[in-house]
């Protein structure tokens, strides 16, 4: 996936308290660095037992701030480390630690199914920080089992992968993603090529294994550490992937799944970027349609395409002339282009895109900058997560395919007519893995998973990060009598979380009660 799938556990947990934040104007702890204890000495690692303990603090690492609240009922969230080879082809070799957290089950004893192990997507997001955010969610599934999730290698807690520090971010995040012209060109080669090489130099010994296949095989570890002889999952996002790519892996382990916004595993990186401009495109006009649509005057445009050109007129006014942002930075084009796309994530966001469009065309940056810090994973200290690092590592361990900046320049009138807002944006995206030290391991993932069980595969009509037409690709690439489609005609990434009762029952009736939905049902 390109860089811009960096987002989900960003996305989904912080968007609003960072505008609120960046409007007005906790403490971390990095105490472990996933740097694990040296050679495992042939120990025999799936027999390891987790020592849980009350929850610390996210590292800066993970985002920052608090440890997580006690859930509604009281429990407390609890924490542990799971070692795991650095090196999957040397298991007897170095470790690494990998963060979990859980929430135990609230049922009884005898009910219980066992561990729902959660990944957000990405890739790069932490599980850590992420499943407490939305913990009372999903409280009818910890009814029947522990609530799992955790940081991939690479993530937050978990071997993190480093590169440019705060200060350098800022800068790195202030450049024109979007060049007009040879130098501007050589301009953003160079910025890449610099962060390619910070995190070369910086993280050099995790970069090798921190592909999806390391992650899934990470994840096979866990179910055995966890007691459980299936691995039930629900992945969301680049979790789609990463589920895709265990089931692939170890098929007659697959539990009880569902892939909820669903990464088209057929698609090589330029198509899956191509496809995210027309997804993001999308997602803008039925923005556009709604605010126009309202009983009161939408207050970024007379029409759906005045509120598109409006935008379009507004993001080449602020490539000749950036506005100021949140102090001392400025909203270049750039910055603004991302934050429109966060808001873009889900419809509950969109109030704060109508409110910082109209901020911006007064001169006021504050807001659509929030909204970009929020992708970029910058906190309102000034503090990055490392999501933006451990994406590029990811997606770079995967991704075989190297786009150089004349194959880019060739594809642009293609993203252009895909997307006039997010085009450049995204065709200027796939040259992130430039000179990257490690090659990448193939043109898309393998999922083909005979002989798993039924896997339940959720597609949104109006996602836009992850679009729909993804969801058919990923079910019929598991194979026959696995993947199983559901359809929800809704907006935003992702289905579950939107709350629409029928997708939920659909997913109650499968984890809870293993009733696989009927291939093909459609939920509105």
């Amino acid at each position: 996936m390109p860089n811009t799938a960096r987002l989900r556990a960003a996305a989904l947990t912080a968007a609003s308290m960072v505008v609120s934040a960046a409007l007005l104007a906790g403490c971390s702890d990095d105490s472990g660095d996933g740097s694990g204890n040296g050679a495992g000495d042939g120990e025999d690692l799936t027999s390891q037992e987790l020592d849980w303990k009350d929850c610390p603090a996210p590292s800066e690492a993970e985002g920052g701030g608090t440890a997580p609240s006690p859930l509604p009922d009281g429990d407390e969230w609890q924490c542990a480390a799971m070692k795991a080879p650095l090196d999957w082809d040397d298991p007897g070799g170095d470790t690494i630690d990998l963060a979990l957290i859980r929430a135990e089950s609230s049922g009884p004893a005898d009910r219980r199914i066992g561990s729902l192990v959660f990944n957000f997507g990405g890739p790069g997001g932490s599980g850590v920080t992420t499943l407490p955010a939305f913990g009372q969610d999903y409280a009818k599934l910890r009814t029947r089992y522990d609530l799992v999730s955790f940081d991939p290698r690479g993530v937050g807690r978990s071997a993190p992968v480093e590169c440019l520090d705060d200060k350098q971010l800022d800068a790195y995040f202030q450049q024109d993603a979007t060049p007009d012209d040879a130098a501007e060109r050589r301009e953003l080669v160079d910025h890449t090529e610099d962060f390619n090489a910070a995190c070369e130099k910086h993280s050099k010994r995790v970069l090798p294994h921190v592909a999806t296949t390391d992650a899934a095989r990470d994840m096979d570890l866990m179910r055995q550490v966890l007691g459980d002889d299936k691995l039930h999952y629900f992945g969301i996002s680049y979790g789609t992937e990463l589920g895709g790519v265990y089931a692939r892996l170890f098929p007659k382990n697959v539990g009880r799944a569902v892939f909820d916004a669903v990464v088209d595993p057929t698609q090589t990186p330029e198509q899956g970027s191509l496809g995210q401009a027309k997804g993001f495109q999308l997602a803008l006009d039925n923005y556009a349609e709604d605010c126009v649509s309202k009983v009161e005057e939408c207050p970024v445009g007379d029409s759906a395409q005045n509120v598109k050109d409006r935008i379009a007129r507004l993001l080449k006014d602020l490539d000749r002339k950036p506005i100021p942002g949140i102090f001392p930075r400025e909203l270049t084009q750039t910055a603004a282009t991302g934050g429109i796309a966060q808001a873009l994530y889900s419809k509950d966001f969109w109030e704060y895109l109508t409110e910082g469009l109209v901020q911006a065309y007064d001169g006021d940056g504050r807001v659509l900058m929030a909204l970009s810090d929020s992708l970029n994973g910058r906190d309102e200290n000034g503090r990055y997560s490392n999501i933006t690092a451990a994406n590029v590592a990811i997606n770079c361990a995967d991704d075989k395919p190297r786009y150089d900046p004349a194959y880019v320049e060739g594809k642009l009138p293609e993203f252009r007519k895909a997307s006039p807002v997010f085009g450049d944006y995204l065709a200027w995206s796939m040259i992130g893995c430039t000179d990257w030290p490690v090659p990448g391991a193939a043109d898309h993932p393998d999922v083909g998973a005979s002989g798993a069980a039924p896997i339940l595969v959720i597609g949104n009509t109006g996602d836009p990060a992850t679009p729909y037409e993804g969801a058919a690709k990923m079910a019929d690439a598991l194979g026959r009598n696995v993947g199983v489609e559901l359809t929800y005609r809704g907006q935003g990434h992702g289905a579950y979380d939107s709350g629409n009762a029928c997708v939920r029952n659909a997913v109650h009736g499968y984890l809870l009660d293993g009733k696989v939905p009927a291939d093909g049902t459609v939920c509105s």
